[in-house]
């Protein structure tokens, strides 16, 4: 086994891990995108859109 193989190797599983991270978060923001339940966002709690606080 060569530095060259290794390096590949863990390139190759680095990208795969970090595509099924990408698919199963994607996943999880459709879901609850799709549900009229689900809590909303609480970054901007305390302003209204055109920042003006509340």
């Amino acid at each position: 086994m060569t530095i060259d193989v290794l390096i590949l190797g863990l390139a190759g599983v680095t990208f795969a891990a970090v595509i099924i991270f990408a698919l199963t978060s994607k996943k999880q923001v459709v879901e609850k995108k799709e549900n009229p339940n689900s809590e909303k966002s609480s970054l901007a709690a305390d302003t209204d859109s055109h920042g003006n606080t509340k």
